[in-house]
């Protein structure tokens, strides 16, 4: 019983402390986020990278996605003889939930993964090191032009990943089965609110993109300066920037739409 206590204590311990480095870490992120806006090619060159370079799998994710709803929504929908909502069905659960979601899931497996292994090897190259011995901060150089690009390139995938996934709903009710178009976007225009749904999503995705962005540098500057520690870092990043998006997705969806 004694043992069973000790470890609860010490693991509790560490859990605080560890909690305790990553709000100091993020303090010390966001301190140096006004240097880096100072220097624009950075993020730009950033934004490319994790940005345009993410476009392949979240349109193609996105297409499919939209596919599966129009066709699950259809014979969920032709029950009740509501056919004709399926624009409203799809349009709502891409811009509410699957667009951030999904989006931010393969964000961090993508992109997430990427920051993570590429400040992992800068740290077991010894090159953050380096750039301190120069008086150079590694965190407002390297770290900061990287999390802003994962800030701004959140919420642009994942409205890309709706928009495409609402033409993959209408590719398949529309063209496929043979759901009325005018009902389809006319449905759908009248049953999404811009503020309310559209906006909500866009802060979901934004509040995902700094866990995924700030999951990713942390991990990736904390990992061990060996292949075995980075390989385990970008491990780590896709676990728990997916666990803890899944997670705020719950406090965020209840925040925006428990009292609807």
């Amino acid at each position: 019983m004694t043992t069973w206590l000790a470890r609860l204590g010490a693991w509790t311990i560490s859990l605080v402390a560890l909690l305790g480095h990553a709000a100091r870490f993020f303090l010390r992120l966001c301190a140096a986020l006004p240097a880096a806006c100072l220097r624009p090619r950075l993020i730009v060159d950033q934004l490319h990278f994790i940005g345009n370079r993410s476009l392949s799998i979240i349109g193609v994710s996105g297409l499919f996605v939209g596919f599966v709803l129009g066709l699950q929504g259809y014979y969920t929908l032709q029950r009740y003889g509501s056919a004709e909502a399926l624009g409203l069905l799809v349009a709502l659960s891409l811009v509410r939930e699957l667009g951030p979601v999904v989006a931010a899931l393969l964000f961090a497996g993508r992109a997430g993964t990427s920051l993570t292994a590429e400040v992992g090897l800068m740290k077991a190259g010894e090159q953050l090191a380096a750039m301190e011995m120069m008086a150079v901060d590694p965190v407002a150089r390297i770290l900061a032009p990287r999390f802003i690009a994962a800030l701004i390139a959140m919420p642009l995938l994942a409205a890309m990943f709706s928009a495409i996934g609402v033409l993959g709903g209408w590719t398949v009710g529309v063209g496929l089965i043979g759901v009325d178009a005018g009902a389809f976007w006319s449905q759908m225009q009248a049953g999404v609110d811009v503020f309310k749904d559209v906006g909500n999503g866009v802060i979901k995705s934004a509040v995902f993109g700094v866990i995924c962005g700030f999951i990713a540098l942390y991990v990736g500057h904390e990992s061990q300066p060996t292949p075995e520690g980075v390989a385990r870092a970008t491990t780590t990043t896709v676990v728990a920037s997916s666990l803890a998006v899944l997670g705020f997705d719950f406090i965020l969806t209840a925040l925006m739409f428990g009292a609807t």
